[in-house]
């Protein structure tokens, strides 16, 4: 029997993003209230700004380029204060969002540019010179890229997103027409076991949703005007606005609910602790490694943290001990959530009073939402008993894009989608996610697809055969890629060639994709009669190797 959400059903407007968030009756909180902060510049963006500014800006799409309704705008950046009336003034001019990691290579960006059809790249100055090249690699014209943040270019030739406007007076542009259940409002790349990231195409009413769930899951413990000032809660925001997590639960809900987010480009934990104490942060979004950094760095101890009246982990599964010991360090509780990129992400969230109660769990099914375990043969599991998690919802994903194929595999006729998540839940209707039926490694909340490691390392020239696999770090609380590596027989197998191999790799991709876990040479890769990879194998082989020197103490 599938589990319905315990929440009332919550009715989501048949309207699109903008309409959303700037054409509502029921906003409680001053237009004059600010929502995006950069601590570091003290440059902010009031509500009123962000809507100012995105109609300007989408204005000069439809002024300067021609802006077409479903046209793709690239965002290749670290977070800015910029990126939401960007994203927003694309959507008022028609187009598609599609952010991308800043951490890319040229060869990933350029991937990615061509999937989605981008018809502009918008980045930062420090950033344009691999958005030159992937672009240009992607048919994008040069005079297509555009930057954002605080740094320009001193000679004037690459225009700041500012200069994009409708110079010419004219009042004929006029907002897209948006169907909501239908027309695309982001395209977010999810890595995949195939080797390629793939484009998850997330509709408006998707979005609309999520943040609606969202704030159920909340339960109105996060308000505009809370505190003993009434300036309200204050979210750090770190997560990277290009991932879904960081783009629904920060960029939007944060304007949807009138709370401010302190924005960091990027994190590091004396930037984090000082921010926290400087600016009385009251929540964050956090992953798993940082929890492990708060609750074990030194340099926690020189700040105030006490401001925090909560945590929410994501991204990947956070352990009793780490949870615990972070209470016990800061007395700064955390609770856990879930979601995938094909939801919106949030699809389940723990209760604030349940977040030392449920400790493992990722909470309870957020509203509208129906859920249910399958086994592998596809028959429904009882509760209790584990299985693969599906889904089904208004948050769930349009599909894959110019993919019928994986999309037909991930959605059923029915609407569920299929998570690729092993768990179970239990009698009160908490879930628990323990494992997953995809080979994907995640590496601090970041997607790492073993058959693209693979592609790429079986080109060096010493190596004949090659897997990929995920080795939980304990010390980072995270997986990290190893690479088993069949080398030629001129090829040494010791520490240099290891090395070598590594920062061969290392030029190659992300800095979330390298071979953090090491190299391992062996004489052949397990696989199975038809070819393919036993992993399996190679995580048992990997379990030994880490307990192998402890047995011998």
């Amino acid at each position: 029997m599938p589990t319905d959400s315990k929440y009332p059903l919550i009715e989501v407007p048949k309207t699109d993003l903008w309409g959303f968030l700037f054409e509502r009756k029921d906003k409680a909180y001053p237009d004059d209230k600010v929502i995006y902060h950069d601590p570091y510049t003290k440059r902010s963006y009031t509500y009123a700004q962000v809507k100012s500014t995105a109609i300007d800006f989408g204005k000069g799409l439809k002024a300067l380029w021609d802006w077409q309704k479903g046209d793709v705008l690239a965002l290749f950046t670290p977070n800015c204060i910029d990126t939401p009336a960007i994203t927003w003034g694309c959507h008022w001019a028609g187009g598609i969002l599609s952010p991308a990691n800043p951490g890319y290579t040229v060869d990933e960006l350029a991937f990615q540019l061509k999937d989605c059809g981008a018809k502009a790249v918008v980045t930062q100055l420090p950033f344009y010179e691999t958005a030159k090249k992937a672009a240009a690699k992607a048919g994008v014209p040069e005079n297509r890229i555009i930057i954002i943040g605080d740094q320009r270019d001193p000679e004037g030739t690459i225009k700041h997103f500012t200069s994009i406007r409708n110079l010419s007076g004219t009042s004929r542009y006029r907002k897209a027409r948006i169907n909501p259940e239908e027309d695309l409002a982001f395209l977010v790349y999810s890595s995949g076991t195939t080797g390629h990231p793939k484009g998850v195409m997330l509709t408006h009413r998707n979005i609309v949703a999520n943040v609606l769930m969202l704030k159920a899951g909340e339960s109105g413990n996060l308000k505009w005007n809370n505190g003993p000032n009434g300036e309200g809660d204050k979210i750090l925001a770190f997560l990277p606005f290009f991932h879904i997590y960081g783009l629904t639960c920060l960029i939007h809900q944060s304007l949807y609910s009138g709370l401010m987010i302190v924005v960091m480009p990027k994190f590091d934990i004396e930037g984090f602790c000082k921010i926290v104490q400087d600016c009385k942060i009251t929540f964050a979004y956090v992953v798993p490694p940082v929890i492990l950094l708060l609750s074990k760095h030194p340099a926690v101890e020189k700040y105030d943290l006490s401001s925090v009246r909560m945590m929410n982990s994501g991204a990947a599964p956070l352990t009793k001990e780490l949870v615990e010991a972070l209470y016990k360090r800061l007395k700064i509780p955390v609770k856990q959530g879930y979601g995938l990129s094909e939801t919106s992400p949030t699809t389940h969230t723990q209760p604030w009073e349940d977040w030392n109660k449920t400790i493992g769990s990722v909470g309870t099914l957020l509203p509208n939402q129906t859920a249910k375990y399958m086994s592998p043969d596809e028959k429904e599991v009882p509760a209790g008993q584990t299985g693969e998690l599906w889904i089904k919802g208004p948050n769930v994903f349009k599909g894959y894009l110019n993919n019928p194929e994986m999309t037909a595999h991930a959605l059923t006729p029915d609407g569920y989608f299929k998570t690729g998540d092993v768990g179970h839940q239990d009698e009160n209707g908490n879930f628990y996610i323990t494992d997953r039926v995809k080979e994907l490694i995640k590496y601090k909340g970041f997607q790492v697809p073993p058959a693209e490691l693979e592609g790429i390392l079986t080109g060096h020239p010493s190596v004949n055969d090659v897997a990929v696999i995920g080795i939980y770090n304990k010390d980072q609380a995270t997986e990290v890629p190893r690479a088993y590596i069949v080398p030629t027989n001129s090829f040494g197998k010791g520490e240099k060639g290891a090395q070598e191999i590594i920062e061969w790799m290392n030029q190659k991709v992300a800095s979330h994709k390298r071979l953090r876990g090491g190299v391992r040479f062996v004489d052949e890769i397990p696989k199975s009669v038809s070819g393919k990879i036993l992993r399996r194998v190679l995580k048992l082989k990997a379990q030994e190797e880490e307990q192998g020197p402890k047995a011998k103490l």
